[in-house]
């Protein structure tokens, strides 16, 4: 058996610039399913990305931050979404499985901006969707397999997966973006691949990266 995971803080961690890059608020918002290890690597990737676009246009951005508590609740995540947007936020990113589809469809009855996750979501919210963060699952499964077909030895490991091995990033759809922001997220995330830039994946390291 091989496992495979996937720095989830990279992708993240592009879609939170985007984010920061996007607001005209100032205030931006993350829904999550239920708080774990795992998770914290979507939110504290997103926050730094937002966090790391403000400093570069000299600017305060606040980060909302609430849990479904399930990954299977749309409704409880859509009154979430629509209470963040109520209260100022015009960009919301999920990593809320089920309960994330409710946070579209606040954004689509609210008119704003919203960013899926795991699979590209623009299909749920064309005119809403702004971006998602994206596990390339089949490029993942694709490198396994040349490696098991090149005798490798691949059985009882886990294998992590990120923007080095071009298995996460964001679509190449951007017409919800204004200019210049995709290419500036691609520089982004060749800062990210090449070592310059590391995503926190924990609260500590969030801490850590916007003070340095």
């Amino acid at each position: 058996v091989t496992g495979v995971m996937f720095r989830a803080q990279e992708p993240s961690f592009m879609v939170g610039y985007v984010a920061g890059r996007m607001t005209e608020t100032n205030k931006v918002g993350f829904v999550g399913g239920i708080s774990s290890g795992l998770i914290d690597q979507f939110q504290y990737g997103y926050e730094a990305g937002v966090k790391y676009a403000a400093k570069e246009l000299g600017k305060d951005i606040d980060i909302s931050v609430q849990y479904a508590e399930s990954f299977s609740d749309a409704a409880k995540g859509k009154a979430i979404a629509t209470k963040m947007y109520s209260d100022g936020c015009d960009v919301i990113y999920h990593a809320a499985g089920g309960s994330g589809t409710g946070v579209i469809e606040a954004a689509k009855e609210a008119d704003k901006w919203v960013i899926g996750v795991d699979r590209d979501q623009a299909y749920l919210a064309p005119e809403h969707v702004l971006t998602s963060a994206l596990k390339l699952v089949g490029k993942a499964v694709k490198e396994v397999s040349i490696e098991a077909m090149d005798g490798g030895t691949i059985g009882g490991q886990t294998l992590t997966f990120g923007l080095k091995e071009e298995c996460v990033g964001i679509p190449e759809e951007h017409g919800n973006m204004a200019d210049g922001v995709y290419e500036d997220t691609l520089k982004v995330a060749d800062s990210i691949r090449n070592g310059e830039l590391v995503p926190p994946t924990t609260k500590e390291e969030y801490e850590a990266f916007i003070l340095a």
